[in-house]
C-alpha cells in the first residue's frame, strides 16, 4: 500500500545508518525513536513545526489539531500513516484540556455526536485502507477545503439540530475521521452553528475529541493502522503539539473568538490550496 514510499526512503544512505548503529551502540534510546521512521532531516522538521502550528489552533479554538497537520503533512505521509500519528498528538492534547471541556460542556449535546463517530469511523478507515495513497491525499485535502468553506458560512440545515440529527452529524464526522482524521471539523462545524457562547462551543469540541481518543483506538487497531513505528512517530511530536495547545489556550479570549476564528480558516484554506497545488504538479 505504501511500499513506493518506504523503499524510497528505506536506502537513505550508509552514513545515516552508520550513526544509528554507533548510537546502539551507546545505548541511546531515542536511535530507534528519531531514524528508524524513515523521515529525512527536513521533513522531521517540517512535522515538528506544523505539530506546534496545530497544537496551538487545538488550544485557542478546542479543534483544529489533525485538520491543520493534515494538510500541512499530507504531502509527507499518506493519510493512513498520519491517521494514527495524529491519534497520538489529539489524545496528547486531550488529556491535557480535559478539566476545562468537562466544566463548561453541555454533555446533553456531546455524547449523541461521539456515539455516531463510534458508529461511522469503520467506514471511513475502510476506505482509506482500500484506495491508493495519492487519490487519500487528495481526498483528504479536499475534504478539509470544503469542510473550512462550509465553516465560513457556518451553514447547518435545521434538521440536524436536534437529537436525532446530532448522532447523524456524529456518524459523518467518525466516516470523515476514518477517512482524514478530521471529524472535529464536522462536529466544529455543527457546534460554531449552533451560536453557542465561545467558552461552551470550545468546551463541547475538547469533550468530543476526548471521548474519541477512546472510541476510535479499537478501530485503528482492528484494521491495523495502529503500528508501533506511528505510536513513535506521534510520541516524538506530541510535545511540540502540547507546546502549541499551551501558548493557544493562554492567548484564549472569547472576546477575540471571531477574529481568530476567521484567521484559521483562512490559514486551512492557504494550506489546502497549496496542496492542490503541489499535488497537481506531483511535487
Amino acid at each position: 500500500m505504501t511500499g513506493g514510499w518506504e523503499g524510497e526512503r528505506a536506502g537513505s544512505g550508509f552514513l545515516k545508518q552508520d550513526l544509528k548503529r554507533r548510537l546502539m551502540q551507546l545505548g541511546c534510546p531515542l536511535s530507534d525513536a528519531v531514524l528508524f521512521a524513515g523521515l529525512s532531516e527536513w521533513e522531521w522538521a517540517i512535522c515538528c513545526g506544523a505539530a506546534l502550528l496545530a497544537g496551538g489552533v487545538r488550544g485557542f479554538a478546542g479543534f483544529g489539531l489533525s485538520a491543520v497537520a493534515m494538510a500541512c503533512l499530507v504531502l509527507i505521509l499518506p493519510p493512513v500513516e498520519l491517521i494514527p500519528i495524529l491519534y497520538v498528538m489529539e489524545s496528547a492534547a486531550s488529556l491535557v484540556m480535559f478539566r476545562g471541556g468537562m466544566r463548561d460542556a453541555d454533555m446533553s449535546h456531546v455524547w449523541p455526536l461521539a456515539i455516531g463517530s463510534f458508529i461511522g469511523m469503520p467506514l471511513g478507515l475502510m476506505a482509506t485502507v482500500t484506495v491508493s495513497p495519492d487519490l487519500s491525499k487528495l481526498i483528504a485535502v479536499l475534504v478539509i477545503l470544503t469542510l473550512t468553506l462550509l465553516q465560513f458560512s457556518r451553514s447547518m440545515p435545521a434538521a440536524l439540530t436536534n437529537k436525532t440529527g446530532r448522532y447523524v452529524v456524529g456518524t459523518t464526522a467518525g466516516i470523515v475521521t476514518g477517512l482524514a482524521s478530521v471529524g472535529g471539523m464536522v462536529v466544529a462545524l455543527y457546534v460554531l452553528a449552533s451560536r453557542s457562547p465561545a467558552t461552551q462551543m470550545r468546551a463541547a469540541l475538547t469533550m468530543f475529541l476526548f471521548i474519541g481518543m477512546f472510541t476510535t483506538l479499537g478501530h485503528m487497531v482492528l484494521y491495523g493502522v495502529m503500528t508501533e513505528t506511528a505510536i513513535v512517530r506521534g510520541m516524538i511530536l506530541a510535545p511540540f503539539a502540547l507546546a502549541g495547545v499551551f501558548l493557544g489556550a493562554w492567548a484564549f479570549r472569547p472576546s477575540l473568538q471571531i477574529y481568530y476564528r476567521r484567521f484559521c480558516l483562512g490559514l486551512l484554506i492557504a494550506i489546502c490550496l497549496s496542496s492542490l497545488v503541489r499535488l497537481a504538479f506531483g511535487a
